[in-house]
């Protein structure tokens, strides 16, 4: 049936038509505007989703899995740890990283650009460059001392298995061949407090693994007032480790790609070995005991729900751009709901394997010393450099077990440095192209010019203090900051920009609705959690500390000062260009403006948005609306309250105007 309204022929009309229909009836749609010709040119993309996959877990298993983890499920509850671990995976983590694959893939765009959403929040995403700064610094530095211990490793025998007193050792350092005396009791007086109580026989003394990392390989100075000169190995090693880092990152993904394939598998194997031959060692089943023994008053405390909240966050590496970016070289289809579970479960139960290859290596070294495993339990630095180097060095082929477990150390810092690096890079590189992409050698020059002064910042943290700085960086990059991130991005993307609009871009791009769960933990569980964290963590706040050969270490004022410092510089951004609006386009309707999305928000290829809302026959130039303008195929331009009308049709129902076609 051919029926007729307002002398349109319309092939199967059944009554009043919908606005798109009047309005395909009067636009040529093979016809795009003006300033919708220009196509933005080609992105990379990955050469398969499995490259995608291995360079987020990469990104996500790091350093923190092996010496973070373990010693908090230890420290708060053991197994009872993983109940609030496990709810803030599911009410936080899950959300947020499903929530930033999809903000990154829907545009194709980085951190910086991809807030063509928001503008007025574009601050956020200069925050999380920073982060992913700040983070790179300080990892690169931790690499270099793997670096080190690698290639110490090859030595025989082990260089920290006895005191070096020719070279770097002193006085106090005990080898395990030494006698220790008979001291069962002594009397201390710390501070104003006075104590008798039976201690250990080394009390005052200290390992040749302690004095091996502290002495010989930092150089640890006194505090943060002597920070003594650089340490030219360390420096020679983080040298190496930024130009390795330049060399992968070279061609940005298409050379990322190829390695994540060794960096990110590789390590799992070396993780099974050492959990083989810790598990028959003596003792390893104590060790694990200690580690998973639940707990369950722990979860009455409230510090615990907030250390397994900023596990999470630092553990998937969310809020800091770097899912952004790597999601923004996705194909437009690509199920990101998906990776956003693979992910976060590998990250998980990596975390929980590396808890029994740690404890029961330390189960063996407390059977060993004849002390329980909480004496030999620790976090940090202190676990991978100190205690189970010296676990290493007590077992049978400990040059080999040495050499694989730094080389395990080395692959998983790597996988996560590639791609905080490549955020910083893809960052700017998006928000800047006709500078940084104007020619196939400027990216090579910008990411040349930025690895060399990265390391220049860097050396600080290789000098007799660079220890005490680089805790600093490490303690307040990682916690407030990434909580505030969060925090805005949730307010910024679900409350103003809204939760339908941003779902009904995920249906576009995956072409199926969403789950309820998003709405509920989006728009209210998650900004609840973050909040009360963020809350709970300016109550509790406390003076930082650093516990090193010397005893524990108390910041002075100023480098209190210098960490609240980080915490400004990385999230100053928000504010900052929340005032920059009101004052270049002032208050009222410019600021609500601002705020809205602008054109660039939309699929990156034409060929995406059609069919859609953001299709380009919609976006007509508004000086050809409603002027009496006559197409040159004879079409009448539509008026600019069918646009409007068109558009909000489209909104509501984004998948319509594919449908209509099919129809």
């Amino acid at each position: 049936m051919q029926t007729k309204k307002d002398g349109i022929d319309n092939m199967g009309y059944q009554g009043d038509v919908n606005p798109a229909f009047e309005l395909e009836s009067k636009t040529d749609l093979s016809k795009r505007s003006g300033d919708e010709a220009e196509e933005p040119e080609k992105r990379q993309a990955w050469g398969g989703q499995l490259e995608f996959i291995l360079t987020c877990v990469g990104y996500a298993v790091g350093l923190g899995n092996v010496w973070r983890f373990p010693y908090l499920c230890y420290k708060n509850g053991g197994g009872a740890f993983l109940i609030p671990y496990v709810i803030m995976l599911a009410f936080v983590g899950l959300p947020l990283f499903f929530l930033e694959l999809s903000f990154g893939q829907f545009t194709s765009q980085g951190p910086l650009s991809v807030w063509a959403v928001n503008p007025l929040f574009k601050g956020l995403g200069y925050s999380m460059v920073m982060v992913s700064l700040l983070i790179g610094l300080y990892y690169n530095v931790i690499i270099a001392w793997c670096i080190y211990f690698f290639f110490a490793s090859m030595r025989y025998p082990l260089p920290w298995t006895s005191c070096d007193r020719a070279n770097w050792a002193t006085e106090r350092c005990l080898d395990s061949s030494e006698p220790t005396g008979n001291v069962s009791n002594i009397t201390t007086t710390m501070s104003t407090l006075t104590t008798a109580a039976p201690i250990d026989p080394t009390f005052n003394r200290t390992t040749p693994t302690e004095e091996y990392f502290y002495i010989n390989v930092l150089g640890l100075t006194s505090g943060l007032d002597n920070m003594g000169g650089v340490r030219w190995q360390l420096a020679l090693c983080l040298l190496a480790a930024w130009l390795i880092v330049f060399l992968v990152l070279i061609k940005g993904i298409s050379s990322l790609g190829k390695v994540v394939y060794f960096t990110s598998i590789f390590p799992y194997v070396l993780l099974t070995a050492l959990l083989i031959r810790g598990c028959l060692l003596p003792g390893a089943g104590e060790g694990i005991r200690f580690y998973l023994q639940p707990n369950i008053t722990r979860l009455a405390d409230a510090e615990v729900w907030s250390d397994a909240a900023v596990q999470i966050f630092y553990s998937l590496s969310a809020c800091s751009g770097g899912l952004i970016a790597m999601a923004s070289y996705n194909k437009f289809s690509n199920n990101c709901l998906r990776d956003s579970l693979i992910v976060p479960l590998i990250n998980c139960g990596t975390s929980i394997y590396s808890g029994f290859v740690i404890f029961s290596v330390l189960g063996f070294m407390a059977e060993r010393r004849g002390v329980s495993v909480d004496r030999v339990a620790t976090s940090g630095p202190g676990l991978v450099f100190v205690v189970y180097p010296e676990g290493l060095a007590q077992m049978p082929g400990t040059t080999v077990w040495a050499i694989l477990f730094f080389f395990m150390m080395m692959c998983l810092g790597f996988s996560s440095e590639f791609s905080i690096i490549e955020c910083v890079f893809s960052a700017f590189s998006d928000e800047f192209p006709q500078l940084l992409r104007r020619n196939k050698w400027a990216p090579i020059i910008f990411r040349g010019i930025c690895c060399a002064c990265f390391f220049l910042i860097g050396l600080p943290m290789v000098t007799g203090g660079g220890f005490y700085l680089f805790n600093i960086v490490d303690s307040y990059t990682g916690g407030f900051p990434l909580l505030f991130v969060g925090l805005f991005e949730l307010i910024a993307l679900v409350w103003i920009y809204g939760y339908h609009k941003f779902k009904d871009d995920i249906e576009i791009m995956l072409g199926k609705r969403q789950l309820i769960y998003f709405h509920i933990t989006w728009r209210y569980i998650a900004p609840l959690l973050l909040l009360a964290v963020i809350v709970f963590r300016s109550i509790q706040y406390k003076t930082q500390t650093l516990d090193t050969i010397y005893g524990l270490y108390r910041y002075p004022p100023g480098g209190t000062a210098l960490g609240w410092l980080i915490v400004t510089f990385a999230i100053i951004w928000i504010p900052l260009f929340f005032i920059g609006t009101f004052c270049v386009k002032g208050g009222g309707m410019f600021c609500w403006k601002s705020m809205q999305a602008t054109k660039n928000w939309r699929p990156r290829d034409r060929s995406d948005r059609e069919g859609t809302k953001y299709d380009d026959s919609l976006h007509q130039d508004v000086s050809t609306i409603s002027s009496g303008h006559i197409n040159s195929n004879g079409t009448v331009p539509p008026t600019y309250e069918e646009v409007e009308s068109a558009t909000d049709y489209y909104s509501e129902k984004p998948n319509t105007y594919a449908t209509l076609q099919q129809e």
